[in-house]
């Protein structure tokens, strides 16, 4: 017979009482260890960075395009999704979109090539890399007539600002920085790196 201890409320069983117990000292030990493991996974991501492939990029640019510009009622250019190219060196990534144009100035649709640098920064409001510091290297149709090719070259830093700034290339998801957040944390400086972007971390100001 098991020993039992008495309440007011009734009798319990001690063989029941201590199962119970155990098994609640094995749910918070359970807890604990998630804690410390999410943690040290702050830690690691603090230390290391969090780092957005070129894959990751450019399916984020895919979903965004084929778009069309007009450009002075004149021009209509229908652009691609860009090639992306990591330019660490510069701290920049480059764009590359094919293009086609059609309008009232050209007597065919004529294809070319635009062809943008950009540095990237982070939007706390939405957890959103961004492309801006826009750059224009060419701008290219073949076999323009010269007062198209004119018009086309003093449209091609609006049409850069139209197709690529303040686009969203990543967004962060709340459980890639709820571990950093924990740590008083937020993210800092974007690297460009050959491997990706790179978010480093640093303190977030006290509110």
């Amino acid at each position: 017979m098991q020993p039992v201890a008495r309440s007011g409320a009734g009798i319990i069983t001690m063989g029941r009482f201590e199962t119970h117990t155990a098994m609640h000292r094995r749910l918070l030990l359970t807890h604990t260890a998630a804690g410390a493991l999410a943690l040290l996974a702050g830690c690691a991501s603090a230390q290391s960075g969090y780092t957005i492939s070129m894959q990751q990029m450019q399916q984020a640019l895919a979903e965004r395009f084929p778009r069309s510009y007009p450009l002075g009622g004149l021009l209509d250019l229908q652009l691609q999704a860009p090639r992306l190219a990591l330019l660490p060196e510069r701290d920049q990534v480059n764009a590359v979109f094919d293009l086609a144009a059609t309008g009232a100035l050209l007597a065919r649709r004529h294809t070319g090539v635009f062809d943008v640098d950009f540095a990237l920064r982070y939007e706390p409001t939405d957890r959103s890399i961004r492309a801006y510091r826009l750059h224009v290297n060419a701008l290219r149709l073949d076999g323009l007539k010269p007062q198209a090719s004119e018009l086309l070259q003093r449209y091609g830093q609006q049409l850069a600002e139209q197709s690529l700034r303040e686009v969203v290339l990543h967004q962060l998801r709340d459980k890639d920085l709820a571990p950093i957040a924990a740590m008083g944390l937020q993210p800092e400086s974007i690297s460009v790196t050959p491997r990706g972007l790179l978010v480093r971390f640093g303190p977030r100001p006290l509110s």
